[in-house]
């Protein structure tokens, strides 16, 4: 089945990109949640209309995910976090503290698009993806120290 989406899905896509899915996941999970609908026809002309009505404001928007990448593009953070004497952090660091770590440099990015490769589990220096945009993304190096 092929459905447009209304937001960004994970793995899946992008807002208004046409993506083949299964049916149950389409049915059961997609358009019940309101991040898609079936991609019908009259639909498809609907999506088109929009994408060219808004294709300046996108510009826009790319720009400003350019300008927040080249800013973020040296940044070095150091997060805190509890240890044993081992080093081994208790729990672990996740997208929520490097958040929080780019809220104090002054910087709004929603915890949702910063990406770990894994989990961060020991004191030591590592990199987080954040994706900006479709098609900006900018890798921020952070240090974990004990506190």
């Amino acid at each position: 089945m092929q459905v447009i989406l209304k937001e960004d899905v994970v793995n899946l896509g992008y807002k208004d990109d046409i993506v083949t899915v299964r049916d149950g996941y389409g049915r059961n999970f997609l358009i019940p949640q309101g991040k898609a609908v079936i991609a019908s026809e009259s639909a498809r002309k609907v999506l088109a209309e929009n994408v060219k009505q808004r294709a300046h404001k996108l510009a826009q928007v790319k720009d400003d995910a350019q300008a927040l990448a080249s800013k973020l593009e040296g940044l070095t953070l150091t997060i805190g976090a509890k240890t044993s004497s081992t080093g081994t952090i208790f729990g672990s660091v996740t997208n929520i503290q490097i958040a929080e770590a780019l809220a104090k440099e002054g910087f709004e990015v929603d915890r949702k698009i910063i990406y770990l490769k894994d989990p961060v589990k020991e004191v030591g220096n590592y990199k987080a993806n954040v994706k900006l945009h479709k098609d900006i993304a900018v890798e921020i190096a952070f240090e974990v120290i004990s506190e």
